[in-house]
């Protein structure tokens, strides 16, 4: 029988374990598209201070200057700077914060273009 309780507190142990592995909401990889379906992703991951990150990850990567998270209303702010020189600027919801594939949902501002935006955590 102890060695049944003992079995069972290890198996809860790591059940809580593996469920605090999923970390920051907006950690992880993320894509979607926007506009006329001009394709994102996102990289993003929180260093314990702020969320360090990348747009479209590859030749044409550029960093995230700027990710903020209101987590009472838990909305979203990402600013990015082009190779162009255009900026990105997106404000969104996050949604589904339970599942592992969250979506973040809003509007996308690059240069002069506007349009919605979606993209799901892989």
């Amino acid at each position: 029988m102890k060695n049944r309780a003992l079995a069972i507190a290890a198996f809860l142990i790591g059940a809580v374990a593996g469920l605090a592995q999923e970390g920051y909401p907006l950690n992880g990889s993320w894509h979607g598209n926007w506009g006329d379906k001009k394709n994102i992703v996102l990289f993003m991951h929180w260093n314990s201070k702020s969320v360090d990150g990348t747009l479209n990850p590859g030749p044409n990567s550029v960093p995230l200057k700027v990710v903020t998270l209101d987590p009472v209303k838990w909305m979203v702010h990402i600013e990015a700077q082009l190779k162009d020189g255009s900026k990105v600027v997106a404000d969104g919801k996050l949604d589904n914060i339970g599942s592992y594939n969250r979506t973040i949902t809003g509007t996308w501002n690059q240069g002069s273009a506007k349009g919605d935006f979606k993209v799901t955590r892989d």
